[in-house]
């Protein structure tokens, strides 16, 4: 089952959606689409060893992933 978020989910307030211009509505997507770039590429280095065994990968892994869970947070994604 597929989930669509909604402007109000991804950190838009839907009573400002109607108010806003095209330019400030391709600005505020622009920077969610730089979020989102952040937070993959926080995520790859997280995992470019591959963390089984090794502890120091694995707490790179989790850096990561922290990371990018923070990223996507400030943004309100």
């Amino acid at each position: 089952m597929t989930h669509h978020t909604t402007e109000h989910e991804a950190g838009t307030r839907p009573s400002t959606l109607g108010t806003q211009s095209e330019e400030d509505r391709l600005r505020l997507l622009e920077t969610h689409v730089q979020t989102l770039a952040d937070a993959v590429r926080a995520l790859a280095q997280g995992l470019e060893n591959i963390p089984t065994q090794d502890t120091a990968a694995a707490e790179a892994a989790s850096r990561g992933a922290r990371l990018a869970h923070e990223l996507l947070l400030s943004q309100g994604l």
